[in-house]
Order: structure tokens, then C-alpha cells, then sequence
């Protein structure tokens, strides 16, 4: 009778182990995911001042449209987290609209090479950027949904695994790459 109280003791012990290890490899997975939406927004971020200087060098005047895309971009660098990240990148996905909306009156702009190959790489980064955040929030979905379900949830208690935020942006709209129509 002892051997079966020890071995149903050692069953439960190493079925919580596995949970709890299970558990560790999504928080892993999520953390590393996210790491991949930053690196794919520092690629943005840095290639955003190399695309105001060359739209300055055609539309000196829009000096104010310049700063606005300079203090986005600035913020979406200081933000932390998917919450925060996710309400700075649809104010810098609008003004990079904006500044997309000026490139079109300057028809020397938009054929300019510097210019095409500057938004062919934010383009670039964008789809990399989707690929990213539909990855995180994938594992960030499988993390939540695990640690929700019993007998999982009183493994993800005792151990104090906490709920993930999901990276989306606001709408369809903000989430689409700035277009740029080349003819005139």
C-alpha cells in the first residue's frame, strides 16, 4: 500500500514538473518572440531617418510634417511593452503616411532611386515586422491559453506565471505598409 502512495506521490510530482517545464519554454518562446518584434522596429526606426532627410532634401517647407515623424518615431523608441509599443506605432504609422502623401506631389521625389530603395526596405521591414507580431502573439496565445486550463493553471499559480499582452495594432488600416504609387 506504501508503494502505491509513493509512486502516485512520484507521478504527481514529475506530471507538475513537465507542466511547470512547459510553461517556462512558452514564457521562453514568448520573451524571444518579442525580441524579435523589437528587432524588426529598430530596423524601422533606423531606417525612418534616412527616408525624412531624402523627402527634406524635395519639401524643405514641411518642416512641421518632419518633426511630427521625428517625435513619433522617438516615442515608439522609448515605448515598452505591446500596449505601449502598439499605441506609439499607429501615431508613427500615420505620420509615416503623411510623409508618403507629400512624396507624391514631387514627381523627382518619387523617382528618385534613393528614395524607391528607401521605401522598398521600410516595405521589407514591414512584412518581417507582421511575420514577427503574428509569431509573438501566436506563442503569447498558446502561453495564455495554457496557463488558463486546468490542471495547468494551478501549476501556472504556484509557480506565478502571469498573463502576456497581445501586440496588435488598432485597425487594418494602421497595420498596412504606407503606399506609394510611383506613377504619375
Amino acid at each position: 500500500m506504501g508503494f502505491i502512495i509513493l509512486g502516485s506521490l512520484g507521478l504527481a510530482v514529475i506530471w507538475g514538473i513537465a507542466i511547470y517545464n512547459g510553461l517556462v519554454q512558452l514564457r521562453v518562446r514568448s520573451d524571444s518572440s518579442w525580441s524579435d518584434v523589437n528587432v524588426q522596429l529598430k530596423r524601422r526606426y533606423d531606417l525612418i531617418p534616412n527616408l525624412v532627410e531624402t523627402v527634406k532634401g524635395y519639401a524643405a517647407h514641411e518642416k512641421n510634417l518632419f518633426l511630427q515623424v521625428t517625435e513619433a518615431r522617438s516615442k515608439a523608441m522609448q515605448a515598452t511593452g505591446p500596449r505601449d509599443k502598439e499605441a506609439a506605432e499607429n501615431i508613427l504609422a500615420g505620420t509615416l503616411k503623411s510623409l508618403f502623401a507629400i512624396a507624391e506631389n514631387y514627381p523627382q521625389l518619387r523617382a528618385s532611386e534613393n528614395f524607391q530603395s528607401l521605401q522598398k526596405s521600410l516595405s521589407e521591414i514591414e512584412e518581417a515586422l507582421q511575420s514577427a507580431r503574428r509569431y509573438y502573439n501566436a506563442v503569447v496565445r498558446d502561453y495564455n491559453t495554457k496557463i488558463e486550463v486546468v490542471p495547468d493553471r494551478m501549476i501556472a499559480a504556484i509557480g506565478g506565471f502571469q498573463k502576456k499582452e497581445f501586440f496588435q495594432l488598432s485597425s487594418a488600416e494602421e497595420a498596412s505598409t504606407p503606399k506609394v504609387s510611383f506613377n504619375s
